[in-house]
């Protein structure tokens, strides 16, 4: 089989691993790719959002499936004009995608299913939403209503934060706060059949203790000690299930990669986003622990036999990812430093590129790299996510210390 895969992050250079080491997989093609990911793929240049250029490229590259890594692509078309060749996509359709595209849509969908989730109001003016806030009450959660690159969530006691994030996006979801330890649970699909994938969490916060701002994510591990041992089945149940029913009852099947991100309450799971796509940085630790060979279910999902593929199987152990940051980030962050010790397996590249004069490898993005390890325990995975880290040169950067260590020391519960 010949795969193109879309993307250049680390959820890209996760993938990358995964498909190379599957022996179904003859050729693997990455578009644009990253350094990391040229060490296991060839390297194209396409714009990824440009359907028909990627279909094309798809076509010239005689490949038989087109893996979609970023929303983008997705929101944009891509799996539409890709499938339009003849060639097996995996990721939604452009409408499909508007389970990530709008946050309104999601919510539309998810009552329509009922799906368990936050009430919330779709808000347009300052007026309806200092009543939509004045209604939940702090802490308020305020929600770019299109896509922003995991960082469009504002979660905050101050009102005038909360109002100044929804001036600024224009049209938001307000959503009343769900409390408890978030999960992040990855479904493969093909429309009708449902696969679920280990259970992780991801560290969506800047900082040490979930302080400071959103960002893309900071770090994650799988799979969770402290989650109940039903939740997978009641997710499915209750959330995947009714969800790719209503998609289908709308003449919009799902089928791809949904992202079901819950917040662990006392009335138990509750939505609070879906995604079309794997999750940056979960993939990295989910993937890590998948021992079914990759190329193969993504094909099944995109050609709809994924009823008949056999079931997944999962090395023993954990895994963590602790995610390098440039310096400034979340803000704009800064670039073009020199980057050592990343060339350990393990060291998976998000926002790297090679200097044209020497080959060194410089920092090109907010997330640059992820030290991902795995280990018999969770503590065993922790500590050499971390050594993996501790080996990395590159000035100004930083990144949370805490990745698991909840996890790790049994103080994750969840309210009743």
């Amino acid at each position: 089989m010949r795969v193109l895969l879309l993307g250049g992050g680390g959820r890209e250079h996760g993938l990358a691993l995964g498909l190379a080491a599957d022996p179904s997989v003859e050729v693997l093609i990455a578009a644009p790719g990253n350094p990391g990911i040229a060490g296991v793929a060839e390297l194209r240049a396409v714009d990824v959002a440009d359907p028909a250029a990627v279909a094309a490229l798809a076509v010239e590259t005689g490949v038989d499936l087109v893996v979609i890594g970023p929303e983008g692509p997705l929101v944009a078309g891509v799996a539409d004009a890709v499938r339009a060749k003849g060639i097996a996509a995996f990721g939604p359709s452009a409408e499909a995608a508007q389970l990530e595209g709008s946050k309104t849509f999601a919510k539309d969908v998810m009552t329509a299913a009922g799906v368990p989730t936050a009430r919330a109001y779709t808000c347009t003016d300052g007026a309806s939403t200092a009543a939509a806030l004045d209604e939940f009450g702090p802490p308020y959660v305020v929600k770019n209503d299109g896509l922003a690159a995991g960082k469009g969530v504002v979660v905050t006691d101050d009102r005038a934060a909360a109002l100044r994030h929804a001036q600024e996006c224009g049209r938001v979801v307000v959503e009343e706060y769900l409390a408890g330890p978030e999960v992040s649970l990855f479904v493969v699909t093909d429309g009708e059949a449902a696969v679920p994938l280990l259970p992780a969490q991801d560290f969506k916060r800047v900082g040490d203790g979930d302080s400071g701002p959103n960002t893309g994510g900071m770090g994650a591990y799988a799979p969770l000690p402290w989650a109940p041992s039903g939740l997978v089945d009641e997710v499915m149940a209750d959330v995947v299930h009714p969800t790719l029913a209503e998609m289908r009852r709308r003449g919009t099947p799902f089928a791809g990669l949904l992202y079901v991100g819950l917040a662990m309450t006392a009335d138990g799971p509750r939505v609070i986003e879906f995604n079309a796509r794997f999750g940056d940085p979960e993939t990295q630790v989910v993937l890590a622990l998948l021992e079914t060979p990759l190329g193969g279910l993504l094909h099944a999902a995109s050609t709809g036999t994924l009823a008949t593929h056999p079931p997944l199987s999962w090395r023993d152990g954990a895994a963590v990812t602790v995610v390098v940051a440039a310096d400034n980030y979340p803000g704009t962050p800064r670039a073009g430093d020199v980057i050592t010790g990343a060339d350990r397996p393990g060291v998976i590249h998000a926002g790297t590129a090679r200097r044209a004069a020497d080959g060194a490898l410089l920092s090109a993005g907010g997330r640059v790299l992820c030290g991902t390890a795995t280990g018999p325990t969770l503590a065993a995975a922790r500590d050499a996510a971390y050594a993996l880290v501790g080996g990395i040169g590159l000035a100004g950067s930083h990144h949370r210390t805490d990745i698991a260590a909840a996890a790790v020391d049994g103080r994750i519960t969840i309210p009743r």
